[in-house]
C-alpha cells in the first residue's frame, strides 16, 4: 500500500474527488454516484481529519477494504474516526464496469464543539471497528438511515440559523443510535461468520495456554487476541458481549482459570510454580485473580480435592 493521502478539510475532500465546493465547511453529504473514480488506481489509502459515515453499493465489482473483500450487493455501512487509515484495493477491470450508489456523511470535529455529541461520539464503539467490520444493512434499515440523511441535508441546505446546529446534531445522534442497534442485530443474525470467530477464539486460547512457553510469552492481551482473529479489539468485545455476555478479557481469564484448575488438581506444582507457568510475573497477582473468579484461593481449591 502506498503512503496514505491525508485530507485535512471537507473542502479538500471535495476538491480531491472532483466535487463542487461544499455548502457548509464543517459538514457535507456526498452522493457516491457523483464522485470521480480513477480506474487506473488499483491500491490507495487515506487518512481523513474528520468523521466519515457512509453507505455504499457498487455493482459489477469487488472491492477490498482493509483485510476484507466486499461485493456491495447489499448496503454496506462504514464508520471512520479522524486519523484512521483505511485502504482500498480495486480490480481495475471490474471497476470500469462498476456503478456506485450511496452516500457519505462528512463531519468535521469542529462542528461538534459545545454540543453533547462532542464527548458522546467517543462512546460509539463502531468508530473503532475500522472498515474490517462493516455493517451490513437490510433494505428496511437502509431506508431508515436514508431518511435521516435527507433530514440533515435539508437542514444545512436551508438558511442556517441559531437552531440549525442543534437540529443537525440531534439527527446525527439518531443515526448513530440506529447504527448501534443494527450492529447488535448483526452480531446475532450473521451467525456463521460470528460463530467462526467464537470457534477460532476458543482454539486460539486453548493453544495459547497449552503452550509451554507461557513463562516468556506472558498472558495474552486483548489486542493480541483481536489481531490473531483479524478484527479490532472493540468489535471483538462487542460481538462477544452480545453472543456470550462476556468481554474478551473475561474469556481470556476464563480459559486461564480453567488451565489453573487443571494444574492445581492434577500436578504437585506449587501455587507459585503454576503462576509462573501461566505467565504471571508475581504469584500474588495469580492468587488474587483466581480468588476473584472462583471465590476460593488456589490452595483452598487444591485442598478440596483431598
Amino acid at each position: 500500500m502506498k503512503q496514505p493521502i491525508r485530507i485535512k478539510t471537507i473542502q479538500e475532500f471535495h476538491q480531491f474527488r472532483g466535487l463542487p465546493k461544499p455548502q457548509h465547511p464543517l459538514i457535507s453529504i456526498v452522493d457516491y454516484s457523483t464522485i470521480k473514480h480513477d480506474v487506473d488506481i488499483q491500491e490507495v489509502s487515506w487518512i481523513l481529519d474528520f468523521y466519515s459515515i457512509s453507505i455504499k453499493r457498487t455493482s459489477n465489482a469487488k472491492i477490498k477494504y482493509g483485510q476484507q473483500e466486499y461485493d456491495f450487493d447489499e448496503g454496506v455501512m462504514f464508520f471512520m474516526a479522524p486519523g484512521q487509515v483505511f485502504g482500498v484495493t480495486i480490480d481495475p477491470e471490474t471497476h470500469k464496469r462498476a456503478q456506485h450508489t450511496g452516500w457519505i456523511l462528512l463531519i468535521h470535529p469542529d462542528f461538534l464543539w459545545n454540543t453533547s455529541l462532542a464527548k458522546n461520539i467517543k462512546n460509539y464503539d463502531f468508530f473503532d471497528y475500522s472498515v474490517n467490520e462493516a455493517l451490513f444493512l437490510s433494505e428496511k434499515e437502509e431506508t431508515i438511515l436514508h431518511q435521516i440523511i435527507e433530514n440533515i441535508q435539508q437542514e444545512y441546505h436551508s438558511n442556517i440559523d441559531k437552531f440549525s446546529q442543534n437540529i443537525i446534531i440531534s439527527q446525527i445522534e439518531t443515526l448513530l443510535n440506529y447504527a448501534e442497534r443494527f450492529y447488535q442485530r448483526q452480531f446475532i443474525t450473521r451467525k456463521i461468520s460470528n460463530h467462526k470467530i467464537l470457534d477460532s477464539l476458543e482454539k486460539l486460547l486453548t493453544d495459547y495456554f497449552n503452550n509451554e512457553d507461557l513463562i516468556t510469552k506472558g498472558l495474552p492481551s486483548v489486542q493480541f487476541v483481536a489481531d490473531q482473529l483479524n478484527v479490532s479489539p472493540s468489535y471483538l468485545t462487542g460481538l462477544l458481549k452480545v453472543l456470550t455476555g462476556q468481554s474478551t478479557q473475561q474469556h481470556i481469564h476464563e480459559k486461564l482459570i480453567e488451565k489453573a484448575k487443571e494444574k492445581l488438581s492434577t500436578t504437585q506444582l506449587s501455587v507459585s510454580e503454576i503462576a509462573y507457568e501461566l505467565g504471571f510475573e508475581h504469584p500474588q497477582s495469580f492468587s488474587k485473580l483466581f480468588k476473584s473468579k472462583t471465590q476460593v484461593s488456589p490452595l483452598e481449591f487444591r485442598q478440596s480435592f483431598n
